[in-house]
């Protein structure tokens, strides 16, 4: 089930960076994100609640508070960049760049979280990363 949701969160992402280069071509990039912030809050909050998942806040730890306000400190940072980047470049260019994340993520992976990398994915990182950079010269 994890690979329906995985590819389906790539079809997402795809449609993100279309729509989003056509929603920054006349504003900020900036407040762009945090519109597009905005939405997603109501979106999130709405499953949550209708979901009835909102008494599950009292059991969060204060481990799991703090790594989930870093990443979304983090994936605001990205969001930034990522709209100012579409915003100046092009699409076709800077998405293949920024998933040069995928390969960070391995990295990271590996190295944190104990993650025992296979050839496959490590052939698929150097595929990535050679995809990535080349885009970037």
């Amino acid at each position: 089930m994890w690979k329906i949701y995985a590819l389906l969160s790539a079809l997402f992402a795809a449609l993100t960076a279309i729509f989003a280069k056509v929603g920054v071509k006349d504003i900020n990039s900036d407040l762009a994100t945090a519109i597009r912030t905005t939405i997603i809050l109501m979106l999130t909050w709405g499953i949550v609640i209708f979901g009835s998942h909102l008494n599950e806040m009292k059991d969060v730890s204060r481990n799991t508070w703090f790594f989930l306000i870093i990443s979304g400190l983090s994936t605001g940072l990205s969001w930034l960049f990522y709209f100012k980047a579409i915003q100046l470049g092009n699409v076709s260019r800077v998405a293949p760049i920024d998933k040069l994340s995928v390969v960070i993520t391995m990295l990271l992976a590996f190295l944190f979280l104990h993650e025992q990398p296979s050839i496959k994915v490590i052939l698929g990182a150097l595929l990535i990363a050679v995809g990535s950079i080349f885009m970037i010269i």
